[in-house]
């Protein structure tokens, strides 16, 4: 998290099932697992993950209408009590792998399974104990089997803390300056995931520079060598700093430059620590939860087009300050090409788009901004405010 309290509070909110001594060396390989089936997430084009972290289950319906479809973690659980308010309410939830998730794990509302949260940042000792060693990578790799064993048709999902993005973060402790662990890590989950909150961040090396979440999706998709899903944690709230919380922009965003540089799930952080405890604030604030519900209304509208292949060189980006860095996708789906460039700098930009299409006299659609930029010879122009994103359209002939 973006401070030790949080890391700290984190910590206790996960719990797992105890890993077994003995599992088999097949059990223990990532590539024996089976991704997402009928017990798991979805497989239907049509969703993109899109959860909230670690919230009351009465409050499930509240996050569905406003575009969550899925629940990652359950305090203290979870419960019988707790899985039958987000089955009533149509939730899916990912969570620990206790005894009650065992015993009910043929409930379809159970969609994966979790490890505890950020094995690799330092670990508290107790209170007033101080830190010690980030959890080895071997031993999530072994919990991951042990996971695996106990209900193969599900995935597990391992959550990363912000060394994931930036080398230098303390909070690694010995491990700090260490990223040759995060290849070892990715081998005990079927989805990574990780967090990052530059605008609330407490260091000068990341505090407003957004970017950082992009970096960090970029680093985690090459720790697995694209071979899984990677998603990313995003901030809404003051969370741990009272004098900063991120803009509705902001998270428009952040969200936007994970899912450009190959994110496949977003988890929205809601908590809020100062300068007042709220467990849901995003709730609470109003101008911020409608944010987040456009956010992932258009999400959910482009979900065909995300999870179609990303088409590799078939665009060329331009821009006009040598300093300036464009991050683009290309995709096409249902008779369109979607480019979706997010400019990763706090810095404006101009940019020139050389597409492939064979469109004379196409017209590049800017989604959800009422105007069109005209394409010629594949060609197409926009400026972009620093860290804007702008997503475009351009139908076929």
């Amino acid at each position: 998290m973006n401070s030790r309290l949080a890391a700290v509070v984190f910590g206790l909110f996960c719990t797992t099932l105890s890993a077994a001594d003995n599992i088999t060396p097949e059990a223990s390989k990532p590539e024996s697992r089976r991704l997402f089936t009928a017990e798991g997430l979805p497989t239907d084009n049509k969703f993109f993950p899109i959860a909230v972290w670690l919230q009351l289950p009465q409050n499930a319906a509240r996050y569905k209408a406003a575009g969550i479809n899925l629940y990652l973690g359950l305090w203290d659980g979870p419960t019988k009590t707790q899985l039958a308010t987000l089955k009533k309410a149509s939730m899916p939830v990912i969570c620990a792998q206790n005894r009650t998730a065992l015993e009910d794990k043929n409930d379809p509302i159970i969609a994966g399974w979790m490890h505890d949260d950020e094995p690799d940042n330092a670990q508290s000792l107790g209170k007033n104990k101080g830190y010690g060693p980030p959890v080895p990578p071997v031993s999530i790799t072994r919990d991951y089997g042990s996971l695996h064993t106990a209900d193969p048709s599900r995935p597990v999902i391992l959550n990363l803390g912000q060394g994931v993005a930036w080398d230098d973060y303390i909070g690694r402790g010995v491990r700090r300056n260490h990223p040759e662990d995060y290849a070892e890590y990715a081998r005990g989950c079927d989805i990574a995931s990780f967090d990052i909150y530059p605008v609330v961040h407490d260091s000068p090396q990341i505090a407003g520079k957004l970017e950082f979440v992009a970096k960090g999706v970029e680093r985690l998709i090459g720790w697995t060598g694209g071979r899984k899903p990677v998603w990313n944690c995003i901030e809404c709230t003051h969370i741990g700093n009272p004098d900063a919380c991120a803009t509705p922009q902001q998270v428009r965003s952040e969200v936007w430059m994970g899912l450009i540089r190959g994110s496949r799930g977003i988890i929205y952080f809601v908590h809020q620590f100062k300068p007042v405890f709220r467990e849901a604030a995003l709730l609470d604030n109003p101008e911020m939860l409608q944010a987040v519900t456009d956010i992932n209304r258009q999400i959910r509208d482009l979900a065909p087009v995300l999870n179609s292949p990303t088409l590799k060189d078939q665009l060329m980006v331009r821009v006009s300050a040598s300093d300036a860095n464009i991050a683009a996708m290309v995709k096409h789906h249902d008779r369109a090409t979607y480019v979706f460039a997010a400019n990763l700098c706090n810095a404006p930009s101009h940019a020139i788009f050389t597409t492939r299409s064979t469109n004379p006299g196409a017209s590049a659609e800017c989604l959800g901004e009422s105007r069109n930029l005209a394409v010629q010879a594949g060609n197409f122009t926009d400026d972009f405010v620093p860290y804007a994103v702008h997503l475009y359209r351009i139908p076929d002939e």
